[in-house]
């Protein structure tokens, strides 16, 4: 047999045998039958040395078109069972309506903190800001806190250098506040601030405060005392139970703590505290230039990751900052 005529046999047989591959198993065996280093395909190419000059263009020609006629061949279906291998996709019907796309929504402190400024705005309260990162005459000096202070250790704050730190407190607002303004003034002071406690269930290293400051001419503690009252029936509901507690703030003079009577899951009430309040000191008046004879304040500052765990029945603040879904899904 011409070895032209045995190159055309090994094409009709390869092309036969192609069309009865169904699978990549039997595709992989046609491969090194014809393709492969060794295969019959491969193989006449070799063979083409062996042929006299004159027919070599000729066999030469035709074992490269076979060659290239047997691998597209091959290639298109491979392509094809791999296709086929692979799990259709989800058909989509047009006509439907879309679905709903997830989207975010405030966060639990947010929340919390908006519907605090809609109350004191209800109030006529404005609402101030001020810098994180505070020099001590504001965080400090300015509040009547001495330099004796044991607020004032570098352990519990987050110092800078010797002058600069992140506010331990937003009342630094208020001296910014009176800084700026005279009397009569009216704000709240919402803000993160910074303290190096240990953390647990109650404490974090960094959290959120909100104050308030009223200075005017007459203004006593049956003011702050009713402007506290109104702000916890309508945050808390109209029966919650409160209490004011003395206590001493070196900025306020007299000073207090509030309290609320609540519930745990059991049902038993206990005092709880919310935050300390008063009336403003003589000395931080003399301190922004406020005539403390004319003058009178009072101030007070509550966490509000503390009311919405006592809103909410939270019971670590931690959950406030790990950004489980599991968790911030519920409000």
């Amino acid at each position: 047999m011409k070895m032209v005529e045995q190159f055309e046999k090994i094409s009709k047989e390869a092309l036969n045998d192609l069309k009865a591959v169904t699978d990549l198993k039997a595709l992989e065996a046609f491969r090194i039958k014809y393709l492969a280093r060794k295969g019959q395909i491969t193989q006449m190419l070799t063979q083409l040395g062996t042929l006299p000059a004159e027919q070599r263009p000729e066999a030469g020609q035709l074992a490269n078109s076979i060659k290239k006629q047997v691998t597209a061949d091959f290639e298109k279906l491979k392509d094809n069972l791999l296709q086929a291998q692979q799990k259709p996709g989800e058909l989509i019907d047009v006509t439907l309506p879309g679905k709903p796309v997830q989207i975010g929504r405030p966060h639990i402190i947010t929340q919390t903190l908006n519907e605090l400024l809609e109350i004191f705005g209800r109030m006529g309260f404005d609402v101030a800001y001020g810098p994180e990162i505070e020099d001590e005459w504001h965080n400090f000096v300015a509040l009547n806190i001495g330099p004796e202070h044991p607020a004032r250790d570098p352990a519990d704050n987050f110092y800078i250098d010797d002058n600069t730190l992140l506010r331990s407190q937003t009342s630094t607002i208020q001296i910014r506040v009176m800084e700026g303004k005279k009397p009569p003034i009216r704000v709240v002071a919402p803000g993160r601030v910074y303290r190096p406690d240990t953390v647990d269930a109650t404490h974090m290293y960094m959290f959120h405060q909100l104050e308030a400051l009223v200075v005017d001419e007459g203004v006593s503690m049956v003011d702050l005392k009713t402007t506290i009252e109104q702000f916890i029936h309508v945050f808390f509901g109209p029966e919650t139970k409160w209490r004011f507690r003395p206590s001493f703030f070196p900025f306020t003079e007299p000073s207090g703590e509030v309290d609320l009577l609540l519930a745990d899951k059991t049902g038993k009430e206990s005092w709880v505290e919310m935050g300390g309040c008063g009336m403003v000191d003589p000395n931080v008046f003399d301190a922004v230039d406020i005539d403390s004879e004319k003058y009178t304040g009072w101030a007070f500052g509550f966490g509000i990751e503390r009311l919405a765990m006592r809103k909410y029945g939270i019971t670590d603040i931690r959950l406030f900052f790990e950004n489980d879904l599991r968790f911030l899904d519920q409000f």
